[in-house]
């Protein structure tokens, strides 16, 4: 075992790694961070969201960032797959939104200039390093055990163990607490490709999203001439086909009006690749000296980019519990229970309106917005990222979804069609539509 004590060891050097161990180290404490990966690795999730920026800033790496060439992000874009509907939300004029703008990145250097600050902040960071096992049956403090690349084993101490281990779930997993959502039994089909056509201007960066009757497609800008392209669909289905993931894509990207004329001269740069696990909790997000950030406390279908987002911000909250549990000098359980009871709250919002985008009573009002009670406002801001708004997002939010339920009852709204024989082409959104505030 080694010899060091460490105030926490953090497995995982992804977003939510990196920030609770840039938080930890800043604060002074003595972190370790083991990464099973070597840096920069592929990684999908492109899309950010506004409030990434306040960490960022907080964290001390928004400079490298602004300096690093990625792409700004100021609106998101909805389209009906066939043309026949489509929606622009602009961040800045939200009347709740506090932060106007977004990066788009390409997660193998975004994730590599983080891990990289924690390690600059105070951060002690092996990579190339697999957790095998942990034991928090103590009363003072938890054990990992891990291997390197070449099998050597070794053991690691600390007065807290956080798990920002991603998809790979480590201690949920060990525990067996994943619950998988029984009706959101997702895959993903992606690539990267030049020649997409994007909008002019400012819009640009936008990401776009294109909802079919049963799935959905992502267009993300990248670079100058390379976008992320995907398309979340069940997993059912995928099986079904019997076909490459090649075929499958290219068979999808064909049943869309939109995204067939924005891929009309699309090459592909890499290989078309598939992931799953959509979508999952974990029964707890604490365990005694245990805190699960990010995709190890729960994973949501990534249709409104909430999970960097969400993985930092859940970062930041884990640091402070363990800060104060240390100065404390206990556990503070008090602490832990608030840090559980935040992140659930934050997860929940996002969760239940993935749930009712793959419903149609909800793409209706989505697509309909209506500027009663600043109900566009609240929902652009909720997709920002704003997760500190008070009573004064949440009562609108559930008015909401009482209009969707309504809806779903007794029609008010126009029905959405997608046939693609209702229109085949992309239509210009006018003026107004270009600075609607979100889809409500």
């Amino acid at each position: 075992m080694s010899n060091t004590t460490y105030d926490a060891i953090v497995i995982g050097g992804g977003p939510g790694g990196s920030s609770a161990s840039t938080f930890l180290a800043r604060a002074g404490k003595r972190v370790l961070v083991l990464e099973k990966e070597r840096f920069p690795r592929f990684h999908i999730g492109e899309s950010l969201l506004p409030y990434n920026r306040i960490l960022f800033e907080e964290m001390g790496v928004l400079p490298t960032l602004e300096a690093s060439g990625f792409p700004l992000k100021t609106g998101a874009q909805f389209h009906v797959g066939n043309g026949s509907k489509c929606l622009k939300l602009i961040f800045r004029n939200g009347r709740y939104t506090r932060e106007p703008a977004a990066f788009q990145v390409e997660r193998s250097k975004f994730d590599h200039l983080l891990l990289k600050h924690a390690a600059q902040c105070g951060a002690e960071v092996r990579e190339g390093i697999t957790v095998t096992r942990f034991d928090n049956s103590a009363a003072d403090s938890v054990i990992v055990e891990t291997t390197n690349e070449t099998g050597v084993a070794q053991t690691f101490q600390a007065r807290f163990l956080i798990d920002a281990s991603g998809r790979g779930n480590f201690t949920g997993n060990q525990q067996g607490l994943r619950v998988v959502h029984p009706k959101l039994k997702k895959l993903a089909v992606f690539g990267h490709f030049k020649g997409v056509r994007l909008d002019d201007g400012e819009s640009r960066g936008d990401t776009v999203i294109v909802r079919l009757e049963n799935k959905w497609f992502w267009i993300i800008p990248l670079e100058p001439d390379k976008t992320s392209v995907g398309c979340v669909m069940d997993q059912a289905e995928f099986v079904r086909l019997k076909r490459t993931p090649e075929e499958i894509f290219d068979h999808l990207r064909q049943s869309s009006a939109v995204v067939r004329e924005r891929m009309r001269n699309a090459e592909p740069v890499n290989a078309i690749q598939t992931t799953g696990d959509f979508s999952y909790r974990n029964k707890r997000f604490v365990d005694r000296r245990l805190i699960r950030v990010g995709d190890a406390a729960g994973f949501i279908d990534p249709i409104f980019s909430a999970g960097v987002y969400l993985a930092m911000y859940s970062g930041k909250l884990a640091a402070r519990a363990v800060i104060e549990s240390l100065a404390a000098a206990g556990e503070n359980t008090q602490q832990l229970v608030q840090y559980e009871r935040r992140v659930h709250r934050a997860m929940q919002i996002y969760w239940e309106m993935v749930e009712g985008f793959y419903t149609t009573p909800w793409i209706e009002v989505f697509f309909e917005p209506r500027n009663k009670f600043n109900l566009p406002s609240a929902v652009t801001a909720l997709l920002a990222g704003e997760l500190e708004g008070g009573w004064r997002i949440r009562w609108r939010m559930r008015l909401f979804f009482l209009i969707v339920k309504l809806h779903s009852l007794w029609p008010i709204l126009p029905r959405i069609s997608f046939n693609e024989s209702v229109a085949c082409e992309t239509p210009k959104m006018s003026s107004e539509a270009k600075v609607t505030q979100t889809a409500v």
